[in-house]
């Protein structure tokens, strides 16, 4: 017999990955920067080391890998990353019925992400999705100065919206958004669209791999 699963009271989204298929771009962007400086890394590299990091905990990582990075990288790399992003990104699939499905059952949600809000206004934009949900529903690391795997961003999300941490679901993509939900005593689900998802696992996540399998665990079938 099928899991039934009850509605939460507040639906909390990663962006990057979640949202939208900008990590690809966005790697792409980081291994060939971090390759000219000291720490040769390709793409597919690049996705599972940094996944989920802010970018002061990628240029942190980094340093301890071998990279020579000057003190204003951070925002060179954004300023490339941003250039790939603007030519167009495309939306995670099955994610606009998802919110369609919530919007109907009257759940709200809203986005949580270690990004800037400057990067997620050009991934949301083209599809709708930052009128959608900014700024009332917008939570960036960038802003609150405070990131994941510290959940003191996704409780901040939750107090905004007066949910109790028990009741919200977050669905994160890398393990440091399923720690951060673990550590704010949230249920979370991890999309894993390209693995198995075993760093999802490993953090408390529960997997799953196609959007249109969402709603059932968002108790909405």
């Amino acid at each position: 017999m099928p899991r039934t699963y009850p509605r939460p009271d507040l639906v909390i989204f990663d962006c990057d990955g979640v949202l939208v298929d900008s990590e690809r771009i966005f790697n792409a962007v980081l291994a060939e920067d971090l390759s000219a400086r000291g720490l040769a890394l390709s793409t597919e590299v690049s996705l599972p080391t940094f996944a989920g990091l802010a970018m002061s905990a990628v240029a942190e990582k980094a340093t301890k890998m071998g990279a020579d990075l000057p003190e204003d990288w951070i925002a060179g790399v954004y300023e490339k990353a941003y250039a790939s992003l603007r030519k167009g990104v495309p939306l995670i699939p099955g994610i606009l019925e998802v919110l369609a499905r919530l919007d109907a059952a009257g759940i709200p949600a809203c986005v949580a992400s270690n990004g800037r809000e400057e990067k997620m206004k050009i991934t949301l934009t083209p599809h709708g999705l930052w009128d959608r949900f900014h700024p009332d529903a917008m939570f960036s690391a960038h802003t609150l100065k405070v990131a994941k795997p510290d959940p003191g961003l996704f409780l901040a999300a939750a107090a905004h919206f007066n949910v109790q941490a028990r009741h919200c679901v977050v669905i994160e993509d890398s393990a440091t958004g399923a720690r951060a939900a673990s550590r704010a005593g949230m249920q979370c689900f991890g999309y894993a669209a390209h693995d198995k998802g075993e760093t999802l696992i490993a953090e408390g996540a529960e997997v799953f791999h196609d959007m249109a399998d969402l709603p059932r665990r968002l108790g909405l079938d």
